[in-house]
């Protein structure tokens, strides 16, 4: 039996697993090694880094460049997600496959239409070349206020008709939704993104609340299949409330996620793989630093 199986048994003993951290009682240095264990046995899904130091959207990455990191995702996770379809991002699908990795493709919306409607014709013809497993329309567009519910559902339903047989579907924070039953009812699939640490919620609270979260997700889906599309925790930056970033409660919430996934058949991406230093601009010096790598593609743990 594995450090990983031992130690979650341990605690799978107790009936209150899914309002207690897994690692609450571990040793650092056990921690670390069932990080290692964790990340080398492989996980669901990675959700993809495009820039890598001095870069930021808006720049055009060569394959190459993508090809540097989807070379270190293939060997920790099966999927992984991308968030434009222009700017090289179309790029990411492409390699994942040369990588044999499935691919959740998004498609990012906003107020320019005209950007619009490159994003949704890049996903069509991505999908329509096979390179497309889900296809996202939009990310959190709502949560931004840039797209009515009309204009989304607009959008929504021109790539399920362009791709029959893949699953489309919206991703947004959890409690969208719930508060946009209409898009819920209209989406194959249901693409929800939990963060405890931009609701302030302590490292201690954090996996019951992620849990809690992913359910009312699930219960507006009606039975549709969720998957957690964004999760994870930054390790260097400004607090929020009683959610504080560290080294310490960065890999244990990747390993209390990916370990509370495992056991309860959920499919999950982690957010991030890669530092993105461009970040720091849109969330303060705490946007920088969600990766398992550093921006150099090197591990932080």
């Amino acid at each position: 039996m594995s450090y990983r199986e031992e130690t979650f048994l341990q605690y799978k003993k107790s009936e209150l697993i899914p309002a207690l951290s897994y690692l609450d009682e571990i040793k650092e240095a056990d921690v670390r090694d069932l990080f290692y264990e964790v990340l080398n046995a492989g996980i669901h899904g990675f959700c993809y880094s495009m820039y890598e130091e001095g870069q930021h959207p808006g720049i055009v990455i060569s394959k190459p460049q993508v090809q540097r990191r989807l070379e270190i995702l293939a060997r920790h996770s099966s999927w992984v997600r991308s968030f434009s379809c222009t700017e090289g991002n179309e790029l990411v699908p492409e390699v994942a496959k040369e990588n044999g990795m499935k691919t959740l493709v998004g498609a990012w919306l906003g107020d320019d239409f005209e950007k619009n409607e490159e994003e949704i014709e890049g996903l069509i013809k991505l999908g329509k070349a096979g390179m497309v497993d889900v296809a996202a329309v939009g990310n959190e567009v709502l949560y931004r206020k840039e797209l009515s519910v009309q204009q989304l559902s607009e959008y929504i339903r021109r790539v399920k008709e362009a791709l029959p047989g893949i699953p489309v579907g919206y991703v947004d924070a959890y409690y969208e939704f719930t508060s946009h039953p209409g898009i819920a009812d209209l989406c194959d699939i249901i693409l929800c993104n939990c963060y405890p640490f931009w609701e302030g919620t302590s490292f201690q609270d954090s996996l019951q609340h992620m849990r809690q979260m992913y359910y009312q997700a699930k219960a507006a889906g009606n039975g549709k299949r969720v998957i957690i599309t964004e999760t994870g925790w930054p390790s260097h930056g400004e607090a929020l409330g009683g959610a504080v970033p560290s080294r310490d409660y960065a890999i244990k919430y990747f390993i209390n996620s990916i370990l509370w996934a495992q056991d309860e058949e959920v499919e999950i991406f982690y957010f991030s793989s890669f530092d993105e230093s461009w970040k720091k601009g849109a969330e303060g010096e705490v946007g920088a630093y969600w990766g398992i790598w550093d921006s150099s593609n090197k591990l932080k743990y």
